[in-house]
């Protein structure tokens, strides 16, 4: 089932969503990051991602959103849990004035050999592959991307 924007803005009022963010990391260690065309988050380098949808499994959910954000689907037994983030945002999808949005995001990362060399461009007009030190001083770098980096290198340090 579909919500129209009116109804789905009403939801976005009154609770949390529960999103995917997928870290694509390549072998140099830098992080894939799209320039954002919507809101939240416009206008910034944000991770692929999205909303996971009501009845909707997490597997199922993780194979639509990278089919959707990186022209791939991919297994989340393809991916490790990065962590549970809490991500709020002033603004919403629709631009409504007094409307925040609330997401509890579940970051996972992925190899780079994971994504296709084409990407789509609904979500992200352009991307880009930052290392951490690139991402901390990029001012237009969302900050909520910069705890991935800081994970990312607890993931490294685990496995050394």
């Amino acid at each position: 089932m579909t919500l129209d924007e009116r109804d789905f803005l009403e939801v976005i009022e009154r609770t949390p969503l529960v999103s995917i963010d997928l870290v694509v990391q390549d072998q140099a260690g830098r992080v894939l990051l799209g320039w954002r065309t919507r809101e939240p988050a416009k206008n910034t380098w944000f991770v692929p991602g999205g909303r996971i949808r009501k009845n909707e499994t997490l597997d199922a959910a993780f194979s639509r959103i990278a089919a959707a954000e990186l022209g791939t689907s991919l297994a989340r037994s393809q991916a490790a849990l990065l962590g549970v983030y809490t991500h709020l945002y002033e603004t919403n999808f629709a631009g409504a004035a007094g409307i925040d949005t609330h997401y509890v995001v579940l970051a996972y990362a992925l190899s780079a050999a994971e994504a296709p060399q084409s990407l789509p461009k609904e979500q992200h007009s352009a991307y880009c592959w930052l290392s951490a030190g690139e991402a901390f001083r990029h001012p237009e770098v969302h900050p909520y991307v910069l705890p991935y980096f800081e994970a990312l290198s607890g993931l490294a340090g685990n496995a050394a």
